[in-house]
């Protein structure tokens, strides 16, 4: 069992995919060995995060996730805990596995009660994780109610209950944890949309079945990959600026330039050799006297071809004008804001897109949930409700890499695993940090990097750069666009 480090890349399993694994484990085991390891696993992690608690209630579901805190119960119980278990279950009608762990508990002389203890120093939420058919309600939903109420700690077995696994999206009910134990595999909605809001401190026990499932590749591949922290890349002593590319940043019309020059100076500091401005405001700055090195130009006097471009940071409706042009003529191209809005809106600008990846030009889109769904044609609710298969399906239509910004920002690409990025927090809800990265993803694309490498990297710096922000200082993008 272990944390999950967040600079380690893992695998991440939908539902689908964990039951295959699941059963392929039960087919090699002993019956009902899989819950006893599970409900060992629960109990050594209460341990390990509440040591002094006394009083423990553990909320059971009729299920095996139930069976999995009935199974856990006998062994707090044998450290000197008080343990106070409330089951939704019959033992006639549960499941094989957990009406055996129910037997486990009963010899044992553990304590059923109706209804949730007054007080205790730590809760475990065993009522549904991963098997919900349906939102909790009726008593599951008044015990979430008194869990989530409670002063108590929660541990959340294998997901919190509510949360939906595959997605992140929460029910009207769910336990907010403050530990979540992830059995067997990691799920990905533990870390996109809501998922890391209510998960808390993500764990991970593969209850020592990863040796029995990695000679079948096709039941432990993975659904996605948690992105890892990409490794450094020295700079060799024989190379120069043009080793790192010239990037142009367009954008910035009337009243919004202060976008163009963010993407600019990301760009920039994140090591791309040259960074050119073409400002669509009608050229009001030819110099930016804080930042020397961005060269102004007119955006018809560059030549986009063999060049990479950020563009549409700030456009406005201004961006319309050159975007066909850079469409058909630039080697690397990052779409952000206001062209892929102009984008979504003109079919003409769709098949030049299209037109565009067909001949394999290096592209990255970076929407944000609203973009996504004007691309998609569908409500931003719809694109929330499964942001890994959003972003999947805007990269299959375009042929190309998107980012899929947010809440565990979600990395696809045609032929590729998707990537969900754990990196990054509340802090970067500010104007301006959606321009820093893509001008960070500009830069990695300049200096070489397959679109797709580059998308997760500058995703995955961009948000470590806010996790490292002092607590109380507020983030502005300006000083986020600035760091190494």
């Amino acid at each position: 069992m272990h944390k999950i480090d967040f600079s380690l890349r893992r695998a991440l399993h939908s539902i689908d995919a964990t039951r295959r694994i699941e059963q392929a484990a039960q087919s090699a085991l002993p019956p009902h060995t899989l819950m006893q390891r599970a409900g060992l696993a629960v109990a050594r992690l209460a341990l390990a995060i509440a040591p002094h608690s006394q009083r423990i209630w553990i909320a059971c579901g009729p299920g095996n996730n139930g069976g999995d805190g009935l199974e856990a119960a006998p062994h707090l119980q044998r450290q000197g805990k008080l343990v106070v278990v409330t089951w939704l279950g019959h033992p006639e009608k549960a499941p094989a596995d957990a009406a055996a762990s129910y037997q486990r508990a009963v010899v044992a002389g553990v304590k059923f009660a109706e209804t949730p203890p007054l007080n205790c120093d730590l809760c475990i939420d065993a009522l549904l994780g991963i098997g919900a058919a349906r939102a909790p309600e009726g008593r599951m939903a008044d015990w979430i109610g008194l869990l989530n109420d409670g002063n108590a700690p929660v541990l959340a077995v294998d997901t919190p209950t509510g949360l939906q696994a595959d997605t992140g999206v929460l029910a009207q009910h769910c336990v907010k944890a403050q530990h979540s134990l992830s059995l067997l595999t990691l799920k990905p909605g533990l870390f996109t949309a809501h998922g890391r809001d209510v998960a808390g401190t993500v764990w991970l026990d593969q209850l020592e079945v990863a040796h029995e499932t990695s000679a079948n590749r096709e039941i432990s591949a993975p659904t996605a990959w948690l992105a890892g922290a990409p490794g450094a890349v020295p700079r060799l002593h024989a190379s120069h600026k043009g080793s790192y590319g010239d990037l142009a940043v367009i954008g910035g019309a009337a009243g919004m330039t202060g976008a163009a020059l963010l993407a600019a100076s990301a760009a920039l500091h994140a090591g791309a050799g040259r960074v050119l401005v073409a400002l669509l405001d009608g050229g009001t700055l030819s110099v930016d006297n804080r930042q020397p090195e961005l060269m102004f130009r007119s955006v018809d006097a560059l030549d986009f071809q063999g060049m990479t471009v950020v563009c549409g940071c700030g456009g406005g409706n201004a961006i319309g004008g050159p975007l066909a042009r850079i469409l058909t003529t630039s080697k690397h191209l990052v779409i952000d804001a206001d062209a892929l809005n102009r984008i979504a809106a003109d079919p003409q600008f769709q098949t030049l897109l299209n037109l565009r990846t067909r001949r394999l030009e290096a592209t990255v889109l970076t929407p944000h949930p609203l973009e996504a769904a004007r691309l998609l044609a569908c409500s931003a609710t719809d694109v929330q409700n499964n942001r890994m298969a959003a972003a999947q399906q805007l990269a299959l239509r375009f042929n190309c890499t998107v980012v899929l910004k947010g809440s565990g920002t979600v990395i696809a690409s045609p032929g590729q695993t998707p990537v969900i990025n754990p990196t990054g927090n509340a802090k970067l809800a500010t104007a301006g940090t959606g321009d820093v990265l893509a001008g960070m993803i500009g830069a990695a694309l300049a200096a070489g990097l397959p679109a797709f490498q580059a998308a997760c990297e500058a995703v995955y710096r961009h948000g470590l750069r806010s996790d490292q922000w002092p607590d109380g200082a507020p983030l502005t993008a300006g000083a986020l666009a600035e760091l190494p």
